[in-house]
């Protein structure tokens, strides 16, 4: 007999009783709550996986057989992890060798596969089916593969249209369960038409070759379930109780794959399970829809709704702040966030210098707890930022302080191709016979210098005994096409032009470092390369945002650079140019970057990631570094409100992280392009609780423009600092500004004349989108914009 939650719980001799030890009240009533739609509303550090675990295998002791529960996370490491903890569930259980067996615990794609296999000949004759059973899975270089041979296919360069941006605009139709013929129905550009040709030429591809991707695998399966009147049947007959991790996280394609797994019957409800927390919801530009959770109780009639909202993670402070934050949300299902711990630090922000400033005070703070807290080191420690890019100044610092780290699922800075792609320009630049170096660029982005021409040139070279550069300077003499010659001679004269010709940094080079790459990265093409992608892929503004970084890091290179005391320069190189002899060294310190010291095993290393990596994680100790407007939130969230709340959500999953101890860093100004230009702390820092935050400025200058009611340095607030910060919000928040409506012409004090585009928000998160004459598209908080009305 199954137990639902309002009828007596299982007797003291049966064995599902050991199940419910040790569980709060809304986490029991979670795990006995078997039949029907449920929702979890499950808060971060809730529980959430005991409650699934315990619920698999309360069901399993109370007799249902295995074979009949499916649980469905999104990826292999959490499967495996949630399959061992039933398992350990149910060491106790009289039956335990075979109350087990036949469990599906899996990803949505993993089921999929399964499934696919099981019941594709059933399909096999119909319309656009073309997949058979034994098809072949391609992962993600065996896409981009395909996709450059489609692109080739159809005449299209890869410059205009890149494997990897094509893919992703091809992802999120399949995503909407859009194939290409529907996809192509609604194309109404040119750009979508184009999408849709290759989308339809890649498909066939893909058929032909009896193989599909991952997000095949999701609509496949959709279409069997939804035609196959046979395998529907049989699945919905087989599992009887699904439930769904992260169920935040699902799609549109994800949703009615559940759908279909369980039906949706209102006179024999299913059971189906959903946990999750629309508060974590932080993958809308990749797919995920929070409606799904949120009109949860909408689709599926009659379903349940349990909220766990005490935290075992977090200490009180922390959490108090993270609640008051998301409380700002509309796109919500409220949870009062609580938590039976005790005491705690304060969570701390400070307002920095600059970033190398914020960098310093960030790993000193680390520092400082690992020293006062015997049970933390270094391994329980976190730096979170939004893009990859504000790595660079912390990984120089803590390199400089000795401190051990590790990038999470990313890479070290230097290390990133883009990042790789630019400094071997500047090695070409610096030495003309580094020949690794100019294989990587000569094509790069791609400037119709074929794989044909390169094996010529690189023949003769070896022929000839000169370096490969030489014969780029002789290349009309070689038998190539008049096109090919061409396109080797732009480049050779382009590189040319930052050397000064052929005379090393000599006539036509000036200016200094920061100057120098600039000009490298824009005539390479690299910068034009990623700011066409960086509109359509937040991937790529991530990896433009990354050469940017590069300038800054050569300008801070220039800044501390005394060549008395640079090792490199050696005593027969007087005469070399000071531009030429910067660059070198700065190559140099580059180079030697990869040469960081092995991690010490047994204190481990501070782990740094962005906060979208951050989520299901935890950490005794977190910084949140770069928490100003345009970073946190992006500039292109502030285009619409979902995107702020995103944004916002995102800011709550990395506070939540926290354990014990949480520093919030904004710098009050940051350098860009080598630009050190004035940043605004973020909007989510004001909307913190000031009686649970310490606020220190140590930006050594006053701050007016919302953190100058401020305590001094690392001091508790006091009952006047919090009331005067409190009498500052509520006069902002009822101001109004004057003459600011769309249409109206401005001047800004920096960026000149411009017209008001947009104004979004009131009081003082009031934002208005400003095309100026010469500084274009610009979002500007209105509080510290200074805009005069003309």
């Amino acid at each position: 007999m199954i137990v639902n939650a309002n009828e007596p719980t299982a007797r003291t001799d049966n064995p599902a009783h050991a199940l419910l030890d040790g569980l709060t009240d809304p986490q029991r009533e979670a795990v006995v709550t078997t039949e029907g739609p449920l929702l979890v509303l499950a808060a971060a550090g809730s529980g959430k996986t005991r409650v699934i675990t315990r619920r698999i295998a309360y069901l399993l002791s109370l007799g249902v057989p295995a074979w009949q529960v499916l649980a469905l996370t999104f990826t292999n490491k959490a499967a495996g992890e949630m399959r061992e903890r039933v398992g350990e569930l149910l060491e106790a259980h009289p039956q335990r060798e075979s109350i087990s067996r036949g469990l599906t615990v899996s990803t949505f794609h993993a089921l999929c596969a399964r499934l696919l296999r099981r019941y594709a000949p059933l399909m096999e004759g119909r319309a656009n089916w073309r997949i058979k059973h034994d098809y072949t899975i391609y992962d993600t270089n065996d896409q981009q593969a395909l996709m450059k041979t489609t692109l080739n296919a159809l005449q299209l360069s890869t410059t205009n249209w890149p494997p990897r941006t094509v893919l992703g605009a091809i992802s999120n139709a399949k995503n909407e369960l859009k194939d290409a013929a529907a996809f192509a129905a609604e194309a109404d550009d040119f750009y979508s038409r184009q999408i849709a040709k290759i989308y339809t030429s890649y498909d066939d591809a893909m058929r032909q070759a009896n193989a599909v991707d991952f997000d095949d695998l999701m609509v496949l399966t959709v279409r069997l379930l939804r035609e196959c009147d046979e395998a529907r049947d049989e699945v919905q007959a087989r599992w009887r109780y699904l439930m769904i991790d992260e169920y935040q996280d699902t799609n549109h394609a994800q949703f009615v794959l559940s759908t279909l797994l369980v039906g949706n019957d209102p006179g024999s409800p299913p059971n189906l399970c959903v946990v999750g927390d629309p508060d974590q919801s932080i993958y809308g530009w990749r797919g995920a829809d929070i409606a799904n959770i949120l009109e949860f109780e909408q689709a599926y009639s009659g379903a349940g709704l349990i909220t766990l909202g005490q935290n075992f993670r977090s200490t009180a402070p922390i959490l108090a702040i993270a609640d008051h934050l998301i409380r700002n949300n509309q796109q919500r299902k409220h949870k009062d966030l609580f938590t039976t711990r005790d005491g705690g630090e304060q969570p701390e922000a400070v307002l920095c210098r600059d970033e190398r400033h914020e960098a310093g005070l960030v790993i000193d703070w680390l520092k400082a707890r690992v020293e006062e807290e015997e049970s933390l080191t270094w391994k329980d420690a976190a730096i979170f930022y939004r893009n990859n890019a504000l790595s660079r100044v912390l990984e120089d610092e803590l390199r400089r302080e000795g401190v051990p780290y590790v990038i999470a699922r990313g890479t070290a800075f230097y290390q990133r191709e883009e990042v790789r792609d630019a400094i071997a320009y500047l090695k070409l630049v610096a030495n003309q016979a580094d020949e690794v170096s100019l294989l990587r660029i000569i094509n790069k982005p791609a400037r119709k210098i074929g794989k044909a021409t390169i094996e010529t040139l690189a023949e003769t070279s070896k022929i000839r005994g000169v370096p490969m550069f030489e014969v780029l300077r002789i290349v009309d003499t070689l038998d190539l096409t008049p096109q090919a010659q061409r396109a080797v001679q732009r480049f050779t004269e382009t590189v040319d032009g930052w050397t000064g010709h052929g005379t090393f940094f000599g006539e036509g080079v000036a200016g200094s470092l920061a100057d120098l790459v600039s000009r490298v990265l824009k005539q390479s093409g690299l910068e034009d390369h990623y700011k066409k992608l960086a509109a359509k892929s937040e991937e790529s503004a991530d990896k433009l945002s990354n050469l940017q970084e590069i300038v800054s890091s050569a300008a801070e290179f220039e800044e501390t650079y005394e060549p008395a005391d640079d090792p490199a320069l050696a005593p027969d190189e007087d005469d070399v140019p000071p531009l030429l002899s910067i660059m070198r060294a700065y190559l140099e310190t580059v180079s030697l970057v990869a040469d960081a010291d092995s991690i010490d095993p047994a204190s481990g290393a501070i782990t740094l990631m962005t906060l979208h990596a951050a989520k299901g994680l935890e950490f005794p100790a977190v910084a949140i570094v770069g928490m100003e407007e345009g970073l946190l939130p992006s500039s292109r969230a502030l285009e619409s409100e979902s995107g702020l709340e995103e944004e916002r959500r995102l800011a709550f999953v990395g506070i939540t992280r926290a354990m014990r101890r949480l520093l919030m860093t904004s710098a009050k100004y940051r350098t860009q392009r080598g630009l050190r230009e004035r940043m605004i702390p973020s909007r989510f820092l004001d909307e913190l609780p000031s009686e649970h935050v310490r606020v220190s400025d140590q930006s050594e200058e006053s701050w007016d423009e919302g953190w100058d009611d401020a305590p001094a340095p690392w001091d508790e607030p006091t009952e006047a600092s919090i009331e005067s910060a409190r009498r500052r919000r509520a006069s902002r928040s009822s101001g109004s500004w004057p003459g600011i409506e769309p249409g109206a012409r401005v001047r800004h004090p920096r960026f000149g004349l411009g017209t008001i585009a947009q104004v979004m928000s009131k009081g003082m998160n009031a934002r208005a989108v400003v095309e100026f004459k010469d500084a274009g598209r610009k979002t500007l908080v209105l509080q510290y914009a200074n805009l005069e009305v003309l």
